[in-house]
């Protein structure tokens, strides 16, 4: 080959090289080293250790702060016309002014977890996104241009997000490690970097105000245990970090209890890390995968009294409210059940319950052991796929159904009034045969209304004994001790359902 030809083959090649890079680029295709799967960060268990000193914040506050991260998000939002501005039918001819989409911004914060620039969020923060930009230490969001990132996968229900930066900068990221949250305690010291009001890698210390919090969550009646904290919290802080004194992540920081302004009041809450760290794998395939039994668990905690009442042995398991349509009800299971036992584990209380059953892998039968009628049986339950949309159409449909008219009620002396069942009214409501009395007014602060009951309601039977009659059903509350529950199942939009009224 003659060097001509060398060095024309050579040019040729590189063309062809570069050509390729800019038809990637213009394509949005991703470079090389975003095809490497996450790795997630070791988790550092051993036990917290040591004395505070005048160096132990700046050290973690050092550490970690190179893996924080802000992030700024932009969304579009379908506008309102005026005749919807104005509650009138948008289908009406005389529709006008329609407003058109609107851009919004959003910002919060994540922390970096993987070399190839994955990071952690909060769901809240990119949901509905249409572009995400993410922002390294140093960075300054009203100066500097943010790196591109993708949403990879989001789980509504721990409010959590896993993003992947499409543009890496010139230098190795810094990756955050990972602590135990199942360690923390009442007291410990914690930290929280984030990017509240837009002041990107703001520290702020506190300590853990509880652990194994419940908390609602973006889902009705779904409920999540989380940290609660004092480091203070404010807006766009979601998705940040929440640090232990070794500088290990142990939280991601999600909600805020405010006042009007919406600043901080001392009172945060954080996704344990360890809930986080079991759906990563998850949430790098796009979707998080849980189980559903199909019940709905009290989310009262159980006195030493209610253990006496219900012959268990000790303050432990979770108490079944309701049982839908679904592997439960098929097994046998019936609100008012104790669940004591999931798959041979025993179950302390109603959120370990939940997070043992959207833990099991759908499709797989496990045994569980229940107290009813102070006597213990085993039922076998095949886990199904909780199908999250399903089910909050289900509970819209519940809160929609008309109330019951009230005719010539009579006052149970807790909160609620009940009358006899007509024919009509059963029809309307579906009531099982042998049912007598109906819930006809429900007094708002009263225990009835504080244990869930509503005008509509169906009374079928009270702490295990049936009733057939408004009489029996008044009889039976005066029998309950002051200070003891009144377990009563009533009949609700197709189901029966557990209330606990205590006696004051």
């Amino acid at each position: 080959m003659s060097t001509k030809t060398f060095f024309r083959s050579t040019l040729i090649a590189l063309s062809a090289l570069v050509v390729g890079m800019v038809l990637a680029s213009r394509l949005g295709l991703s470079p090389a080293s975003f095809a490497g799967n996450l790795t997630v960060p070791a988790t550092n268990s051993a036990p917290l250790t040591g004395a505070i000193d005048a160096s132990t914040f700046r050290t973690v506050a050092q550490s970690a702060s190179p893996a924080v991260v802000s992030i700024r998000t932009t969304a579009t939002r379908q506008g309102m016309g005026i005749d919807e501005l104005f509650g009138l039918d948008p289908r009406s001819q005389g529709r006008r002014f329609q407003q058109q989409p609107q851009v919004v911004t959003g910002a919060g914060s994540g922390f970096i977890i993987d070399k190839n620039g994955y990071i952690l969020t909060n769901n809240h923060v990119v949901e509905d996104a249409t572009r995400v930009e993410v922002y390294l230490a140093g960075m300054e969001m009203n100066q500097d241009q943010g790196l591109p990132a993708k949403v990879v996968g989001t789980d509504v229900l721990s409010d959590t997000a896993l993003i992947q930066l499409t543009q890496l900068p010139d230098h190795p990221l810094t990756v955050a490690k990972f602590g135990d949250s199942s360690q923390l305690a009442q007291g410990d010291w914690v930290m929280a970097i984030g990017n509240p009001f837009t002041l990107s890698n703001t520290v702020t210390v506190g300590v853990v105000s509880a652990v194994g919090r419940s908390q609602q969550t973006a889902v009705a009646r779904r409920y999540e245990e989380m940290i609660q904290t004092d480091a203070a919290i404010n807006r766009g802080n979601s998705g940040g970090p929440l640090l232990n004194i070794r500088g290990e992540v142990v939280g991601i920081n999600t909600q805020i209890v405010s006042d009007q302004s919406g600043g901080n009041l001392g009172i945060g809450f954080a996704v344990p890390i360890n809930t986080v760290r079991d759906i990563l794998p998850s949430l790098e395939k796009g979707k998080v995968v849980r189980g559903r039994i199909g019940v709905e668990v009290s989310m009262q905690t159980m006195t030493k009294e209610d253990a006496e009442d219900l012959g268990l042995d000790s303050v432990t398991g979770a108490r079944i409210m309701s049982v839908t349509e679904g592997p439960a009800k098929t097994a046998g299971m019936r609100p008012g059940d104790i669940v004591i036992e999931f798959n041979g584990k025993p179950v302390r209380n109603s959120n370990e319950l939940v997070s043992m059953v959207t833990s099991t892998t759908p499709g797989t039968t496990v045994p569980v052991k229940v107290v009813r009628a102070r006597k213990a049986l085993t039922l076998n339950v095949k886990v199904e796929e909780l199908d999250l949309q399903s089910e909050q159409a289900s509970v819209q449909t519940a809160q929609a159904r008309p109330n019951a008219p009230a005719e010539q009620p009579k006052d149970t002396g807790f909160g609620m009034s009940v009358e006899g069942l007509t024919p009509n009214s059963a029809r309307r409501f579906n009531a099982p045969a042998n049912a007598g009395a109906i819930v006809s007014d429900v007094d708002q602060g009263g225990a009835a209304a504080r244990a869930g009951i509503q005008p509509g309601d169906v009374i079928l039977s009270i702490n295990d004994v049936p009733v057939t009659s408004v009489a029996q059903v008044t009889k039976a509350l005066e029998a309950v001790p002051v200070g003891r529950n009144a377990r009563i199942i009533v009949f609700r939009d197709g189901q029966e359902t557990l209330a606990l009224l205590r006696k004051q």
